[in-house]
C-alpha cells in the first residue's frame, strides 16, 4: 500500500497524470472518499496522462462519461446516486468493471467490497483501490493499493 500527501488540487491531478501515463487497457481505478475530497481531480489527471484533451467533469447525473482521443479510452463512472450492487447492474454499468480502456470509478465502495478483493486478486482484472481523505482545506491523504493482473 502506498500513501501520497497532496497539498493542492494540482498535486492531486499530477498524481492522476502519472497513473494515466502508466495505465494499460483493462485498468480499473476505484476511488473512495467524501464529497469534495478530490476524486474528480484524480480522474482529470488520469485523462491528461492518457492524452485526452477533453474537459473532464464528474458524471454524477449521467453516471458515465466516456472520453476518447487519447492513448486509451477513459470511462469515468460515478456511483454516488446508486447505493446497491443490484442498482449498478440494473443501470448496465458492469461493462465498466472490465473496460476496453481505463475506468475511473468514483464511490467504488458501492460496488467493490472486501468480499470482492479475493475475486479481483484471482481474476485478470487490474484494480487500483484508492482512498482519498481530507486532512485540511488543501491537503489530502491518498492511499492506494493494486490488485489483480
Amino acid at each position: 500500500m502506498a500513501t501520497f500527501i497532496s497539498h493542492s488540487p494540482e498535486e492531486t491531478r499530477a498524481l492522476g497524470e502519472v497513473w494515466g501515463r502508466a495505465a494499460v487497457s483493462g485498468l480499473v481505478i476505484g476511488l473512495s472518499g467524501d464529497l469534495g475530497a478530490g476524486k474528480t481531480q484524480l480522474a482529470k489527471g488520469v485523462a491528461i496522462g492518457l492524452g485526452i484533451a477533453a474537459r473532464v467533469h464528474s458524471p454524477t447525473f449521467t453516471l458515465v462519461n466516456e472520453y476518447r482521443g487519447g492513448r486509451l479510452p477513459l470511462f469515468h463512472v460515478d456511483l454516488y446516486r446508486l447505493e446497491m450492487p443490484n442498482q449498478i447492474i440494473a443501470a448496465g454499468l458492469e461493462e465498466y468493471f472490465h473496460p476496453a480502456g481505463v475506468s475511473v470509478i468514483e464511490w467504488a465502495e458501492r460496488w467493490f467490497s472486501e468480499n470482492l478483493k479475493f475475486r479481483i486478486q484471482n481474476s485478470k482484472c487490474l484494480y487500483r483501490r484508492v482512498l482519498v481523505e481530507t486532512i485540511n482545506e488543501t491537503e489530502r491523504r491518498i492511499t492506494y493499493e493494486d490488485f489483480g493482473g
